[in-house]
């Protein structure tokens, strides 16, 4: 569930993602692409509320989480989770940071391809891929009257095994997304609703600097 967030913030911020291929999408849905492109590109930093919803497809659980994500190129991120149940995930560029709500450890882990479970996350986190080399966009299909794009994506070849699909929903205005929707491979779903959604905030670099909480210990894992 959690390599599933942190690839749906990877999307939101990745460079050079969504340039249109030969014989790939339709004509809409490369124009959406393109634009989204264009758009992300401009955009260094940013933060946003978020409602997380996950439901397990094989022990069918659900879970509802919200906060407020802050993310920064390249490399950093950092999402605050409000609640009873409120936990830490912090990427500074080096390291992840997960310490689990009512935890007293803090789980640690490097920033290399077995850190982050996969290929497509590494490369995007260091803006070095393009979605369209790892994803085919399928379609775009217009929903609310045409305020917001579906666009749908799913994986190629053997870059992101554990996904099916990826489907954003972006504004037809101010070309940002809204919604991000992970389908897995073993019936999982996480969706990722963002916000109050600010661009190029110029966020300080101390956000995204881990600091240990007294009695708390950090674990390698």
């Amino acid at each position: 569930m959690r390599d599933a967030i942190v690839l749906a913030a990877l999307l939101v911020v990745s460079g050079g993602a969504l340039a249109a291929r030969p014989q790939a999408p339709s004509k809409p849905a490369r124009e959406v692409a393109a634009a989204l492109q264009k758009k992300y590109d401009t955009i260094r930093d940013f933060t946003a509320d978020f409602v997380h919803n996950y439901e397990s497809g094989m022990l069918h659980k659900k879970l509802s989480e919200r906060g407020t994500v802050r993310v920064k190129k390249p490399g950093k991120m950092r999402w605050d989770y409000k609640g009873p149940d409120a936990q830490l995930y912090l990427a500074d560029g080096r390291y992840f940071y997960f310490r689990p709500a009512g935890s007293s450890q803090v789980i640690r882990r490097g920033v290399d391809e077995k850190g982050l479970g996969g290929k497509i996350p590494l490369l995007l986190l260091f803006g070095k891929g393009e979605i369209t080399a790892l994803f085919r966009v399928d379609a775009a299909d217009p929903r609310k009257g045409g305020e917001e794009t579906v666009l749908r994506l799913s994986p190629r070849d053997d870059g992101a095994p554990e996904v099916r699909r990826i489907d954003l929903v972006v504004g037809t205005g101010d070309v940002l997304i809204r919604e991000i929707h992970v389908f897995d491979r073993m019936g999982g779903e996480n969706h990722l609703y963002l916000t109050d959604v600010t661009v190029n905030p110029s966020l300080p670099p101390d956000v995204f600097r881990f600091r240990k909480p007294a009695g708390v210990s950090v674990v390698d894992g």
